[in-house]
């Protein structure tokens, strides 16, 4: 197997990609993550509206002036026997090896999905496990995004032979079957059923995760929707595996309401294809998931900072977004919806926070206009970027806003009383294994803390 390793926002020339992948390059590059969902590659989070930084028409690869760039994705993809690994900027270089396990990100998916203390993604040298036990982990979170919407319910044709005939009968299997006759009939009809190949194939899923060793500890999160799939699929028979794998293959959901029954499906897919088709043979097939990389910072620093901030995205109400104006006039409404990314709980002293996926001298003017409209839309003289902090050297950098205008010599001057500051979480890099790499991040969020608890973010 070939596989590359490459970091999210980075460039690597033409020839070291198509080197090593380039089938999997052709297929890839130029596409949107819109495009690669629709062919059945799995993006995280499993709804891209849930993702301000990541659009649909964002992409994995593009090819400019010689060299292929990625963006804010991580993850895997591979198709045949190519493989990339798109691993996060932040992440420990551990070694040179394109199978190096990329640390931060899956501490990351660790604290953004409460991944319960008895299961690690570290446990395997095979890249291959590592990968299928990652999918694992995630089967919990579309679970409950899928069945939010019902037990997916759809048309299925049933056969039957019985004394209660209703539907339309079959002559030739009458007669094969009820010869000499003596009171059944052979029929078939349709029916709106809760155990059909979608609910069939999350079931064999259930059924495949819970025969892992960490099988119980993952699925212990969702016991009350494990159970009612379990209650709809009835007619679940371990021998009809390959059956409702080629049926869900063959018949992809399309269907707008049930699109987390789509992503569902999909990692089901995988999960299920681990020793047949996509992942370990070599097929022609593409496969992988993404992340959103953006997105699991901020919801990791919400894990962090929870007790003191507010997370409008991380409601779950149509309360979350705040309103900048409201127009005046006959018309009176509020208008511009905003999102900011933490607002402080201290009515008395409002702070903002914006978390930014990017190294320190990368945030500048568009992320200081952001954060200084949401700042002067909730009377906050405070406000944080909080980033991740590659090296370790990188004191805060606390900004002052100037007043005056530069036309009249000698007005312009920092304000004592409004700031805007750069304050970095420490990433473990020189961490030599995932276990080292746990405990030094656990040190660097404790430091991460009381720096905002000393500079007036929260109250001990």
């Amino acid at each position: 197997m070939t596989m590359l390793r490459i970091q999210d926002n980075s460039a690597l020339s033409a020839s070291d990609v198509e080197s090593q992948i380039g089938t999997l390059a052709g297929k890839i590059c130029g596409k949107t993550l819109q495009q690669l969902s629709e062919e059945g590659i799995l993006i995280y989070p499993h709804t891209l509206k849930k993702s301000d930084e990541l659009k649909g028409a964002s992409h994995v690869l593009t090819y400019r002036d010689g060299k292929y760039q990625t963006e804010n994705v991580m993850g895997f993809l591979g198709c045949g026997r190519e493989r990339l690994n798109i691993v996060s900027r932040f992440s420990p270089k551990v070694g040179a090896a394109p199978d190096a396990p990329d640390h931060f990100l899956h501490y990351l998916l660790e604290r953004v999905l409460d991944i319960p203390s008895a299961v690690t993604l570290e446990t395997s040298a095979n890249p291959d496990q590592q990968i299928l036990r990652l999918l694992a982990l995630l089967f919990p979170v579309y679970l409950q995004a899928a069945v939010r919407k019902g037990v997916f319910k759809t048309y299925i044709h049933r056969t039957y032979n019985d004394m209660n005939f209703k539907g339309s009968m079959d002559i030739p299997r009458h007669i094969r079957q009820n010869t000499p006759f003596v009171g059944n009939v052979a029929y078939h009809r349709r029916e709106h059923s809760h155990d059909n190949a979608v609910t069939e194939l999350v079931r064999h899923t259930i059924e495949y995760i819970r025969a892992k060793p960490y099988g119980g500890a993952v699925l212990s999160a969702v016991r009350p929707e494990v159970e009612q799939i379990v209650s709809a699929t009835p007619g679940y028979r371990f021998h009809d595996r390959q059956k409702v794998m080629t049926e869900n293959r063959k018949k992809p959901l399309r269907h707008a309401y049930y699109h987390e029954y789509g992503g569902l499906q999909a990692l089901c897919l995988m999960l299920l294809s681990d020793q047949k088709t996509a992942i370990s043979s070599g097929s022609r097939q593409m496969y992988g998931i993404l992340f959103d990389g953006a997105w699991l910072w901020e919801e990791y620093v919400h894990t962090l900072i929870r007790d003191h901030f507010y997370h409008p995205r991380n409601t779950g109400t149509h309360g979350g977004g705040q309103w900048l104006f409201h127009r005046d006039g006959e018309d009176q409404r509020d208008i511009g919806l905003i999102y900011p990314d933490f607002i402080g709980k201290d009515a008395a002293h409002p702070v903002i926070a914006d978390a930014k996926y990017k190294p320190m001298k990368n945030i500048s003017n568009k992320d200081y206009l952001q954060v200084l409209a949401y700042m002067f839309r909730f009377d906050a003289r405070t406000g944080f970027f909080l980033y991740p902090q590659a090296t370790s050297a990188e004191p805060d950098q606390v900004l002052r806003l100037n007043k005056g205008c530069s036309f009249v010599p000698g007005s312009v001057a920092p304000r004592k009383d409004i700031s805007l500051t750069k304050h970095g979480l420490k990433i473990a890099v020189d961490a030599t294994s995932y276990q080292d790499f746990s405990e030094k991040m656990r040190e660097h969020e404790r430091v991460f803390r009381e720096l905002l608890c000393r500079t007036g973010t929260a109250t001990s």
